[in-house]
């Protein structure tokens, strides 16, 4: 009867080991399905505003002239819409994507990633393409090494939503308000705090993101979690790179 129970507890330890690894395995191609769609925003983010300033500026007037395209974008009423399509695209997204199919979050997602790149093309007319570059880098290092610590650390950082969310709310009132003031001082407050909130961001979405995982989920439904994950630290990413940039960049 011992030999018996000793069997028996040594098949459930390997069946339990078995279904741990076939977990961890899980998870760890869902969290690396986020990170693809992510680099795969980022990347088409990045070509579009290139692509974009590229076309936007005559390059055989020293750089600093713009082309037709250039003024409309950057010097017409339609500004204001390529400043406000991502936001619409992005809350778009966020309560619709429950709905979509698998396809059409990912479909989605992209072409807010493309939208995104033109919208943000115009930091080429305000910041040296060096300091662009340098900021980028340093933005990914952090972000690198903040989604790792949310990832793996064993804290709960639950704790971290209303503080985050509050600190967010704060720095969008503060930007509107800044809008008419224009101080060069609050400015530099809301990047400096803007840096620690979207920092903070990172650890506490990528924790988040991680326990959405679920064994049993179709793939359909993996999929769009892995979308709306990819845009969570999409949005950190972006946001923390700009704040950085605005207290780093070197302007033109």
């Amino acid at each position: 009867m011992s030999t018996f129970n000793r069997n028996s507890q040594a098949s459930y330890s390997v069946a339990g080991t078995q279904a741990d690894a076939a977990i961890d395995q899980g998870l760890r191609s869902y969290m690396l399905g986020v990170y693809n769609y992510m680099t795969l925003g980022l990347a088409l983010t990045g070509f579009f505003a290139l692509g974009t300033v590229f076309l936007a500026v005559d390059q055989t007037a020293g750089g600093m002239a713009l082309t037709p395209l250039g003024q409309a974008l950057y010097g017409s009423p339609l500004k204001w819409v390529v400043m406000l399509a991502p936001l619409g695209m992005v809350m778009f997204l966020s309560f619709k994507i429950q709905s979509m199919s698998a396809s059409a979050a990912r479909t989605t997602f992209l072409v807010y990633a493309a939208v995104m790149g033109i919208s943000l093309s115009s930091i080429f007319l305000v910041y040296t393409g060096g300091s662009i570059a340098r900021v980028f880098f340093i933005t990914a290092a952090s972000f690198g090494a903040l989604s790792l610590f949310g990832y793996t650390t064993k804290k709960d950082l639950s704790a971290w939503g209303s503080f985050l969310f509050m600190g967010l709310i704060g720095i969008v009132i503060a930007s509107l308000v800044n809008i008419f003031l224009a101080s060069s001082a609050l400015q530099f407050a809301i990047s400096v705090i803007g840096v620690l909130v979207f920092a903070g961001l990172t650890a506490y979405d990528t924790q988040q993101i991680k326990e959405m995982y679920y064994e049993g989920d179709s793939s359909e439904v993996a999929t769009k979690k892995s979308v709306m994950g990819a845009l969570r630290l999409y949005l950190d990413f972006i946001n923390m790179f700009l704040m950085l940039l605005q207290l780093f960049g070197n302007r033109e």
